[in-house]
């Protein structure tokens, strides 16, 4: 073990249970809530024959989980299954009335949620009413009272006592630990919910969860099964992506995007489909049709961002952006985007209908979006979300109030130092080059997979010299560096999408630059080198 790694596992407080974790049904097995009513419910539909609508969401978690849910429904027994999938630029998240129309039209008499479901009581009802069962899914904050199905798995539930770990699902996450109980039931061969592990991963990672404790252990494991999968969609979705290693960029940067792009710019049908196929033919035509999608995905959102910065913004401390025709799906993006950018909250809008806008809104470090809200209500016509994102419809006449209102509250919070929560903070600091080599860069990929509670490490290059600097893309968009440090040692740095004060740099500079470590191969050799996250001059 090398002495860099050694040291960053004793940051972390990471031992071997972390590197090499346990696969251990037995410890979260019947500890959700409702988990031992839903099997129930669910053993009564094999042995009645039942048809059975499995009822999603539209962004990678409800996609995969969906899946999850129709092949353990199918290794139950379960005969006949569909799956309905709520239309974003129609019908928005969560369940709606249009979803009692379906089970009738069916005639089906079971709709299990995934991903959804937790905070549709109105819904919920209206299947009851007609004779359908609902067995819920959902790893959401309860906003109000738990609703009256035959069965709520949900670990946000305020009555739940399981451990916290359950409380971090996904829910790709909660759908797999409902095969699993099938598992415990008998109603599926012990071992064959391990097939559902790669679906398990790319939910979780995308869905932005703790990857700690339960989730380390699933997606540990769903990387294994993805290695392997069984998967014709996901085989054929890599290659097109042009997916070289496995690992955390690979979902996060590559998979993940192109199974949302269905959702965001025509319909989540698509990556449905390409998940559950079984024909290579339709695996190529459907993987081509995400990435054509994931390409005017990236397209648009360019555009948009290269609006603002064109038309100019203000100072105001929240930008409040308008876009003519900018892509509903993609406001999301923007934001985040806007935000990497200006480094300030951001709201990206466009018109959805006549003098009516839609939008979403990114923020970061002491300004709770969620809050901000509440104090903008009377200009909204609705509104909600999380402390670092939300989604907002307004009138087109409000726009300036609302502007002005979100702007003032932020102004009255006297909030110091907010860009900090922007910067990467270094892991270690790393006196000499050579110590980043190789053996580091494969010990790294023990960690994986990356993300909220398991970050990539940052390693901070402390005043190394700029020796030569080179731009690369077709718009020369990215930057290469090559740093030396005081013994003379060499190390190629990488920034893609580099910002402008980057681009300056001609060589001769000291700097401090905060990176990842990558390898990298070429002729047969490889060779460690830096992903640039954070630059400053000495």
């Amino acid at each position: 073990m090398t002495e860099l790694f050694k040291r960053l596992l004793e940051q972390r407080g990471l031992g071997v249970d972390f590197l090499h974790p346990q696969y251990q049904p037995e410890y979260w097995r019947g500890q959700l809530p409702d988990i031992k009513q839903a099997v129930a419910r669910i053993k009564q539909a094999v042995e009645q024959g039942e048809k059975v609508l499995i009822y999603g969401d539209y962004d990678v978690d409800g996609v995969t989980a969906s899946t999850i849910l129709h092949d353990a429904l199918q290794l139950a027994g379960v005969e006949e299954i569909e799956i309905m999938l709520p239309d974003r630029f129609k019908e928005g998240y969560g369940m709606h009335l249009s979803c009692v129309e379906r089970a009738q039209e069916l005639k089906t008499s079971l709709v299990i949620t995934v991903d959804c479901g937790a905070n549709n009581e109105e819904v919920i009802a209206a299947l009851a009413e007609a004779g359908i069962d609902v067995i819920v899914t959902d790893h959401h904050e309860l906003a109000g009272t738990v609703p009256t199905a035959v069965a709520v798995v949900d670990a946000k539930r305020p009555d739940c006592s399981c451990a916290d770990e359950l409380k971090e699902l996904c829910g790709a996450g909660v759908a797999f630990m409902l095969a699993d109980e099938l598992v415990a039931a008998g109603l599926i061969p012990a071992g064959q919910e391990k097939w559902l592990l790669d679906l398990v991963m790319i939910g979780t990672i995308c869905d932005n969860m703790v990857l700690r404790g339960l989730n380390r252990e699933l997606c540990y494991y769903g990387f294994k099964v993805l290695e392997k999968t069984r998967r014709i969609g996901l085989k054929e979705l890599m290659r097109v992506a042009g997916v070289k290693t496995l690992n955390t960029d690979a979902i996060g940067f590559q998979l993940g995007p192109r199974l949302n792009a269905g959702g965001r710019m025509e319909s989540a049908e698509i990556a449905l489909q390409l998940l559950m196929t079984q024909s290579r033919a339709e695996a190529l035509k459907l993987s081509n049709k995400l990435e054509e999608l994931n390409g005017e995905r990236k397209r648009v959102q360019g555009t948009a961002v290269a609006e603002v910065a064109k038309t100019g913004v203000t100072d105001e401390p929240v930008l409040v952006a308008v876009g003519e025709n900018w892509h509903e799906g993609v406001l999301g993006i923007i934001a985040g985007r806007l935000v990497e950018q200006y480094h300030r909250p951001c709201f990206a809008l466009a018109e959805v209908e006549d003098g009516v806008l839609k939008g979403s809104g990114r923020s970061f470090g002491d300004f709770n979006l969620a809050e901000a809200l509440s104090e903008c209500q009377k200009w909204l016509e609705t509104g909600g979300g999380h402390a670092g994102a939300c989604g907002v419809k307004l009138l087109m006449v409000n726009l300036p109030k609302f502007r002005q209102e979100i702007n003032n509250y932020y102004k009255s919070l006297e909030l110091k130092d907010q860009e900090k929560f922007l910067e990467k903070q270094e892991d270690l600091m790393v006196e000499q080059l050579e110590e980043l080599s190789v053996e580091l860069v494969d010990e790294l990929k023990q960690l994986e997979p990356y993300g909220i509670g398991n970050e990539e490490p940052v390693w901070l290059l402390s005043n190394v010299l700029v020796q030569e600097t080179r731009r690369m893309g077709s718009e020369e968009q990215h930057l290469r560096l090559t740093v030396r440090d005081n013994r003379g040692k060499l190390l190629k740095l990488v920034a893609f999408y580099a910002p402008k004060e980057w681009m300056q740099l001609s060589g001769g500079e000291h700097i401090n630059a905060w990176i990842n470590l990558t390898g990298n191969e070429w002729n047969g050799q490889r060779s460690a080198e830096g992903r640039i996250v954070r630059l400053a001059l000495v």
